[in-house]
């Protein structure tokens, strides 16, 4: 079977590759990847609006496969595991690292963005960021592990638990695995979006509550909710700046809100609001390997998030695959490639 790879070698400019990736190098596995998953910061790299990316690029981050080769030095792994990528390559004795969040690391690099990532038949990656996962678990529904690993990031951040009432702004494909996960700690979960038909979807994944926005306040529906005392967790799984404002209205006092959006457009914050219910304030960026215990959350069954994927494109139909993402926002969750057809 022929080669392929999704590259983007200037903004705007999607193609088809063909080629085989090198052997691995020391510390290195060379995958057969079998499925990944489109994600939002691929259409801002195709578009040129991710300002952390570098051309050209294969593109993808969110990928399961098989091991067919392992580089010197590699013992945990072996020829034929199954395994889903960490994308977060680290140094591990930076500040950042030390401190085990590897996530902002002083010389990050994320595959699929810094390097060449996982939208290829053929993907090399260091040893220490290919996760072992079971044979009985799907390639689809592993590839799904790093998406989820961004929402348990930001609710460890915030420390949620099952005392919470969690507020998650954006009922899209963030806001679902932030939903799935706060679900999984045990937590109440609201979730705001001003898509009705959205909402619909996030009650099928759990949600207690929801809001439509356009139709009503959410502060006020929140206060008629909750006997006056606003959510102890918001997240800001829709990446609006403006939102922070109104989150720290809404929030309970001691409350904390994660924000996964990285826009550079400013908001109005009160400092009155944060110093008088001395709320936390978390960014939240990719993962802090935590893809290891996500996938033990797949292997148990504790979290069964393979409704999410609602299409699925053979890689040699990218180019329509990213078209269908673009133009039909509203029919999806999570789109994926396989390079298995």
């Amino acid at each position: 079977m022929e080669s392929i790879a999704v590259s983007v070698a200037r903004p705007h400019a999607l193609s088809l590759i063909s080629g085989s990736r090198p052997n691995p190098g020391p510390g290195e596995v060379k995958l057969r990847v079998r499925r990944a998953g489109i994600c939002g910061s691929d259409m801002h790299i195709l578009h040129g609006s991710n300002p952390f990316a570098r051309y050209p690029r294969i593109i993808g981050h969110e990928f399961a496969g098989e091991i067919t080769a392992i580089g010197e030095g590699v013992s945990a792994l072996a020829i034929g595991d199954h395994v889903v990528a960490d994308p977060v390559v680290s140094c591990g004795h930076c500040y950042p690292c030390r401190r085990g969040r590897p996530n902002v690391c002083a010389t990050l690099e994320v595959i699929g963005v810094h390097r060449d990532g996982g939208f290829s038949s053929e993907a090399i990656l260091p040893a220490k960021n290919a996760v072992k996962v079971s044979r009985d678990l799907s390639f689809a529904v592993a590839a799904l592990a790093e998406p989820l690993s961004v929402a348990a990031n930001v609710l460890t951040a915030t420390g949620c638990d099952a005392e919470d009432t969690v507020l998650v702004y954006g009922a899209g494909t963030v806001g679902v695995t932030v939903l799935q996960v706060a679900k999984l700690k045990g937590a109440r979960c609201i979730v705001v979006d001003i898509d009705e038909a959205r909402l619909e979807r996030a009650k099928s994944f759990g949600a207690d509550l929801t809001i439509h926005s356009p139709s009503r306040s959410v502060p006020e529906a929140v206060k008629a909710e909750m006997d006056g005392l606003g959510p102890s967790v918001v997240i800001d799984g829709a990446g609006i700046p403006a939102l922070l404002e109104e989150a720290c209205r809404v929030a309970s006092p001691a409350g904390r809100i994660g924000l996964l959006g990285f826009s550079p457009a400013p908001c109005n914050v009160s400092q009155q609001d944060i110093v008088r219910k001395e709320l936390s304030l978390f960014g939240s960026r990719l993962n802090r390997r935590l893809i290891p215990e996500v996938v033990s959350w797949l292997e148990s069954g504790r979290l069964d998030p393979a409704a999410m994927i609602t299409q699925t494109f053979a890689a040699r139909d990218a180019r329509a695959a990213f078209d269908f993402v673009e133009t039909h926002p509203d029919r999806l969750l999570k789109v994926q490639l396989a390079f298995d057809e």
